[in-house]
């Protein structure tokens, strides 16, 4: 189910979850022409921040893509604390919640690397361009490596 991203961030912010837009829709902002059909957040892995998100998806439906119908799983905080990425779907699309990635870490090791930007009366914290290019440079996919020449070329573009 393609991520409603204005739901999503609305539902961030009023519930006060710190996180970083990342991936597909973070290309968008940054003026890609590709889609994406989820929301890529890294979150920050303290207790309150988890008891948040926890307390944010509990009546979303969360349950893990591509995992096997009736698959026992409960979205709870003894959960997101023995795991670490997260790839769900949920009433209001595919989100995923990583802890940590390539290229870039933790949150805390992102955080310095991410501007705030608010559209569309919505506020979310995005990773900037060159790092963005840089955590797709380190994914290493097929998907990724096709984004990287445009957002190279939007780069320059920006630079110049």
């Amino acid at each position: 189910m393609i991520a409603d991203l204005e739901t999503v961030m609305r539902l961030m912010n009023e519930n006060d979850v710190r996180c970083i837009l990342i991936g597909g829709w973070a290309a968008i902002i940054h003026g890609s022409r590709r889609s994406t059909n989820d929301v890529d957040l890294v979150y920050a892995r303290d207790d309150e921040n988890i008891r948040r998100i926890v307390a944010v998806l509990k009546d979303r439906k969360p349950y893990l893509r591509g995992a096997p119908a009736g698959l026992p799983f409960f979205w709870d905080e003894r959960t997101i604390r023995s795991g670490l990425n997260f790839t769900l779907t949920t009433d209001i699309g595919d989100v995923d919640f990583l802890g940590e990635v390539a290229g870039g870490g933790t949150y805390d090791n992102l955080l310095p690397h991410t501007q705030l930007v608010e559209a569309l009366g919505i506020k979310a914290r995005v990773v900037t361009l060159e790092k963005l290019i840089e955590l797709k440079q380190a994914a290493g996919r097929k998907k990724d490596k096709d984004a990287i020449a445009e957002l190279v070329a939007i780069k320059r573009a920006l630079d110049s």
